[in-house]
């Protein structure tokens, strides 16, 4: 199955990423996590069961990239580790991903002004196409997927911010643009790149 709704659970979530990111780094074992994310709370989450899911997510993003990335992550300032996470959320989530591709990429090259929400409810009835095993989503998961994408798009810069919708030139920082080249990620650098 290549599109999932496990993006819902939050958006770029930068500061919780980069804790993350750091325990990924020093390689702590399954106890230390539980030390970490459960009595440590490090992650300032609301409930044991929330702080579970948020590390479930977060780590599974930056699972998809290497040591060098989580650097950038923990390390990095202002877009170097939000453009970081980005990339990494484009890898772990073909639904972003796709989304950057073929919708976003399609408004920049007509010059378009700014997305819509009906942009988004079209791109879903294609993912199925797509992908045929892709689950029936409610009205309810479909509106919470849109609004973490769109807030996605908005902290990497893509659009201005999630009520005006409007597309903005962004350029991706160059640290993350070399990982990326370095680790031969060719499908997150084309979603990315979408900007003129």
């Amino acid at each position: 199955m290549r599109y999932r709704a496990d993006i819902t659970a939050g958006s770029l979530k930068l500061p919780e990423s980069r804790i993350i990111a750091d325990l990924l780094m020093r390689q702590v074992d399954p106890t230390g996590w539980t030390q970490a994310i459960q009595a440590e709370n490090l992650l300032q989450a609301r409930n044991p069961e929330t702080a579970r899911r948020l590390c479930r997510l977060i780590r599974a993003r930056l699972e998809t990239m290497e040591a060098g990335l989580w650097k950038l992550v923990r390390d990095g300032k202002g877009d170097v580790a939000t453009h970081a996470v980005f990339a990494a959320a484009v890898k772990h989530s073909p639904l972003l991903g796709d989304f950057l591709q073929s919708i976003v990429c399609e408004q920049y090259r007509r010059f378009a002004k700014t997305l819509s929400n009906s942009l988004w409810s079209e791109y879903l009835t294609g993912c199925r196409e797509r992908d045929p095993e892709m689950p029936l989503w409610n009205e309810t998961t479909r509106r919470r997927l849109r609004s973490s994408v769109f807030q996605m798009l908005a902290q990497a810069g893509y659009i201005e911010n999630t009520r005006s919708l409007r597309l903005q030139k962004v350029h991706i920082a160059e640290p993350v643009l070399r990982y990326l080249r370095a680790h031969s990620e060719k499908y997150v650098l084309r979603c990315i790149e979408v900007a003129p």
